[in-house]
């Protein structure tokens, strides 16, 4: 069970309801774009798109700027940015493997805010490949718990659609699979009727690094203003922080 998973899913929860919200949308309307000009404007034909808009749906954005940001990305409105997608590595406080994911329109913006934050933050940037071999591409659902859902219940649906792995996180269950096998798993929890916050492509951690109190609050430090930046859209990282290092963090919000 992935400490960071845990943390990840209890943040973007909160995410929704605090001042970061508009942040967030933000965020969540590039994704829409850019999956819309990659792939087309068509959900139907477009999975990447239809996991963008269901992701922001259930985040709250507003279905007017969902369409508009289709629109855009797909060429029937004007407007639309020329966003570049760039991975960075570096390496976090106790040598934690971090993978920054940008989007930008601004190369060179990205690059300062990434550099400044891991300097400032006890990090520092790595060269391509160096912490990349730590994880690999994932598909990732994250399904709420609601009624009397069972995590057997959520693996009996995905396992024969190539799910490798159901994890209980508290609040969610989590299903890895392979990103190949994303769509068939998001499709086979649909027609058991189970709902799902979120399908997407992640990186995931092959190994995992444990942290106490004060490394927890070190690395999420750095990955919160990280994640402050406009051109960031996701950081994975590679440490794993026990519930009980969670619990005693979360009482000292």
């Amino acid at each position: 069970m992935s400490g960071h998973s845990k943390w990840a899913t209890t943040k973007h929860k909160k995410a929704v309801v605090d001042a970061r919200r508009s942040k967030l949308f933000a965020k969540l309307i590039k994704n829409v774009e850019v999956a819309a000009r990659t792939g087309g404007g068509d959900l139907a034909g477009n999975p990447t798109l239809f996991d963008a808009v269901q992701k922001a749906k259930k985040s709250s954005v507003p279905n007017d700027n969902i369409d508009r940001a289709v629109k855009r990305g797909s060429g029937q409105e004007a407007g639309g940015a020329d966003y570049q997608s760039i991975m960075y590595e570096g390496y976090g406080p106790g040598g934690i493997a971090v993978l920054v994911e940008c989007l930008t329109d601004n190369r060179n913006r990205a690059a300062s805010d990434v550099r400044v934050a891991f300097s400032r933050n006890g990090g520092s940037l790595a060269d391509p490949g160096s912490v990349a071999y730590l994880f690999s591409r994932k598909g990732v659902v994250l399904v709420p718990k609601e009624g009397d859902l069972t995590e057997d219940a959520v693996l009996d649906a995905v396992l024969d659609a190539g799910a490798e792995e159901v994890n209980d996180l508290g609040d969610a269950f989590e299903v890895i699979s392979e990103a190949t096998d994303l769509v068939p798993v998001r499709t086979a929890l649909q027609d058991a009727g189970i709902d799902y916050d979120s399908a997407e492509s992640q990186f995931v951690p092959a190994v995992q690094v444990e942290v106490d109190v004060e490394g927890a609050r070190k690395i999420m430090r750095l990955i919160d203003v990280l994640e402050d930046s406009d051109d960031v859209q996701n950081v994975y990282a590679n440490f794993d922080a026990p519930d009980e290092v969670l619990a005693e963090l979360e009482d000292a919000e």
